[in-house]
């Protein structure tokens, strides 16, 4: 009877390893919602686009290479997996399961790097780092913890991959990040090249972000639980894997709150991930109190980490992956040698010692750094070499103008991700003053390039030059642009020799520097703003020398210097006298 029942109890738990699985699959949306929410609406569909290929390049990458590289015999004293291609020739013994599972897995790792190098980076470039990370990089350190390799003959412990999956995405996404260069905009620097501002740059639908939140939340009890063979270890991994990210959640809502004024949505957010991937790796040999414990430095090391992305090494990191996956993959990765404990059901088969907070010395700690160094030095060193390699060749980033008018047009063809929606994206609006995502790196007009000067100040033409009555040559130019700088373009239209103009004051929605409301702990506030609209008409001056005086004049560098709208004239007429078109105008330009 004890015979059957252990059979039951084995097949019940390869079902539920395959339930995990899926569970661990359907993490992808998860991370594609988070990062879309976090980001802007003119890269959404880039964003959708980048996640689903992850895990479908990562496919093919795992199944020609990287699942002998991780689950093959040891070779090169533990270093790796030996190639092989069972999959192709062994199929009807092949470990079916096991493939799988570690595949979703494998998937996880290269989508992390893909938020904190969002909004800028060139698709197909993506593509080639994604199936490097998924063929060589993951497959090799993961293969030295759960293959069989020689830190898992050492006594190093990752349960389900603190150090293994969120730490290697973080070191990816770091140096990714760090060598694209921040996005347009995001930093502010000095003549010496000091920063002197850092910029919010909102993300577009927290409600998006916040789905996605929730479902990487669902995914992680299989992300954490599907490797328990027992009820009471598998309990035991819900309850942790519930009291880490809760416990980090309420840390940081109460400490930005007290930072900052209110509590910070999108950094709770990030939190609540932050504790997950804390709680990671000692989820299957901590209690209760541990989870806790650890729960709560993830929810003040998240802040910390975004505060340092920004303030200490100005990296641009659009979603906080740096904050929640490299700095608390490496904290989870040490939290198994400080709160590793007997009590916990998962301990026994561990094959572990306990940790220092219950009575088990510095042994295990000095594993786990270890362990974790030696993968650091690994991640580091390749993806070094491969992003290094992809910006020598085909380039790592977009150019200034596909950045400014975003990857979904220029990368996909795709005019908006929210057809069928009238959406504005307040970050790109003509109304944008100056504390949002609007500085475009150069204040000098001679210095900018083109796309600099197209983005602060567009011209729209309505070409109507095939109908013989709009031939005129007689143009209404329309000039919409901040009450403060009426003074300058009147005077520079004066100088122009156009003295008759029409002047509406009218209101735009844009953001107000100094109103005290924070975004990730950057000010930031939304508001009505005064804006000014100017109309001529002009014949005998080219109107494309008031375009550009008018593009000269407003031009500072920024996003939402003003538009400029020209629509060709059929016909005026001077009520006074009669006169028309050319002759009407002779005493208004």
């Amino acid at each position: 009877m004890n015979d059957i029942l252990q059979v039951v109890d084995g097949e019940v738990f390869s079902v539920w390893f395959l339930i995990g699985a899926a569970l661990v699959f359907w993490m992808q949306a998860g991370f594609a919602m988070c990062e879309a929410g976090f980001t802007r609406a003119k890269n959404a569909g880039n964003i959708i686009m980048k996640n689903l290929m992850d895990f479908c390049i990562g496919t093919v990458m795992w199944f020609l290479i990287g699942a002998s590289l991780m689950l093959g015999q040891n070779v090169l004293h533990g270093f790796a997996g030996g190639v092989s291609f069972d999959v192709f020739t062994n199929y009807q013994s092949f470990d079916y399961s096991s493939f799988v599972f570690n595949l979703v897995f494998c998937a996880t790792t290269a989508t992390i790097v893909s938020g904190a190098m969002a909004e800028r980076t060139k698709f197909s470039s993506y593509c080639v780092y994604s199936a490097v990370i998924s063929a060589i990089i993951y497959p090799i350190e993961a293969h030295w913890t759960w293959g069989g390799g020689f830190l898992s003959e050492w006594g190093f412990h990752d349960f389900a991959g603190s150090n293994c999956i969120h730490m290697v995405g973080g070191i990816c996404a770091l140096i990714g990040a760090w060598m694209l260069g921040p996005r347009i905009g995001k930093f502010e620097k000095d003549e010496k090249g000091n920063v002197t501002k850092i910029n919010a740059f909102p993300g577009h639908n927290l409600v998006i972000a916040a789905l996605g939140v929730f479902i990487l939340w669902l995914g992680w009890y299989g992300f954490n639980g599907a490797a328990a063979t027992d009820i009471p270890s598998l309990g035991s991994v819900f309850l942790t894997t519930t009291v880490a990210p809760a416990v980090a959640t309420v840390v940081c809502m109460i400490f930005t709150w007290v930072r900052y004024g209110k509590p910070d949505v999108s950094m709770c957010l990030n939190a609540s991930l932050a504790g997950l991937v804390a709680i990671t790796a000692p989820c299957d040999v901590t209690d209760c109190v541990g989870a806790a414990i650890i729960g709560a430095v993830a929810g003040l090391l998240v802040v910390f980490g975004v505060w340092f992305s920004d303030y200490v090494i100005h990296v641009d990191d659009p979603v906080g992956a740096v904050a929640v996956h490299m700095l608390n993959g490496i904290w989870g990765t040490l939290a198994v040698g400080l709160f590793a404990t007997k009590t916990a059901p998962g301990f026994a088969g561990a094959g572990i010692k306990e940790g220092l907070f219950y009575g088990g010395g510095i042994s295990q700690l000095l594993k786990q750094l270890g362990g974790m160094g030696v993968t650091a030095l690994w991640t580091t060193v390749t993806i070094l070499i491969v992003f290094y390699l992809i910006k020598v060749t085909i380039g790592l980033r977009v150019s200034e103008e596909e950045e400014i008018i975003g990857l979904d047009e220029t990368e996909h063809g795709l005019p908006s991700a929210y057809a069928g929606f009238s959406f504005m994206d307040i970050a790109n609006s003509m109304t944008m003053a100056v504390n949002e995502n609007t500085n475009l790196g150069t204040k000098d007009y001679d210095k900018a390039s083109e796309a600099q000067i197209n983005a602060a100040v567009p011209v729209f033409r309505e070409d109507l030059s095939g109908v013989p009555d709009l031939t005129t040559g007689i143009n209404k130019v329309v000039i919409i642009t901040k009450l403060s700088r009426y003074d300058k373009i009147r005077k520079a239209m004066n100088k122009l020799g156009v003295t008759g103009m029409t002047v509406t004051q009218v209101m735009g929605c844009g953001v107000q520097k100094g109103a005290g409301d924070r975004y990730r702990g950057v000010e930031i506030d939304n508001t009505l703003l005064p804006k000014v609209k100017l109309e001529v008409v002009v014949s005998a001056i080219p109107v494309d020398k008031v375009i550009e005086e008018a593009k000269k004049t407003l031009y500072t560098g920024r996003l939402g210097d003003g538009k400029i709208f020209v629509y060709p004239v059929s016909r005026v007429v001077k009520i006074r006298t009669g006169e028309e078109n050319y002759d009407a105008l002779q005493d208004v330009e």
